[in-house]
């Protein structure tokens, strides 16, 4: 049995896999933005779910999540499951990042920090990372005009590059990304064409499966099946200087 943690669990992908988890007899920590959408999870909590709260746009939320996983004892997988997608306007958080970056890679970089030593990290991306910029020098878009759907790209780009870096750098951790497909859920509209019930349950089986093909690092998966990764995803220079760049941007560094 393992213990798991699932951020953005309220609904869609995180409350699927939730649900797959819990059913198959692991202890789990779920996760909402607030005590509103903390109280849709009461079946969960019913059934042995802790429950964390705060919002990921925060970076002081963000922090108090961490320390709410850390009070509950060590995790042996994560899932940075929470995002937004394409938002019409840049949305500036209380630190003043977008707050498509300040969710989709902001919050998981903070939570891979600062949570103590989980076996098992899976970060959700996208095949859309593949049309990400890279462009490190702009990531808050203040030079730029806002275009919400590179601003996503960028962000699943730089989160999949957080993947495979953790995972270089951190040996004992497992770490992968899953893209889950275009999916119906509240993010993916109610006209996405892929399987909401196979977008979930890789990232439900990497956290737990024995199989040889989840013990190694540094693959991007869909539907269980290896998927294509950009370039600048595995130079190893782009995600040294990704990391630089988070690090200055949340006062934190990611130690190995």
């Amino acid at each position: 049995m393992a213990r798991i943690f699932i951020t953005g669990s309220a609904q869609g992908l995180g409350r699927a896999a939730a649900e797959t988890l819990l059913g198959e007899g692991h202890r789990l920590v779920v996760h909402a933005r607030d005590s509103g959408r903390a109280a849709t999870l009461a079946d969960l909590v019913r059934r042995g779910a802790d429950v964390v709260i705060g919002d990921l746009a925060d970076p002081q939320q963000a922090r108090s999540v961490a320390e709410q996983v850390n009070e509950l004892g060590r995790m042996d997988a994560v899932i940075h499951n929470a995002g937004v997608y394409g938002e019409g306007h840049r949305n500036p958080t209380k630190a003043g990042h977008p707050r498509t970056l300040a969710v989709n890679t902001l919050a998981p970089y903070l939570l891979t920090v600062l949570i103590r030593n989980p076996g098992r990290l899976i970060y959700l991306t996208s095949d859309m990372h593949l049309g990400g910029s890279g462009q490190l020098d702009d990531m808050d878009w203040d030079a730029r005009k806002w275009d919400g759907t590179q601003a996503y790209c960028d962000s699943k780009l730089f989160v999949t590059a957080l993947a495979l870096a953790v995972g270089r750098l951190r040996p004992g951790t497992l770490t992968h990304a899953v893209d889950p497909g275009w999916v119906p859920t509240r993010m993916g509209g109610p006209s996405a064409p892929d399987d909401l019930v196979e977008g979930h349950l890789t990232q439900s089986w990497l956290a737990v499966s024995d199989s040889p093909e989840a013990g190694s690092s540094g693959s991007v998966w869909h539907h269980r099946r290896p998927a294509p990764i950009a370039a600048a995803v595995r130079d190893v220079g782009f995600q040294d200087q990704l990391l630089e760049v988070l690090a200055r941007m949340t006062g934190v560094r990611l130690l190995t």
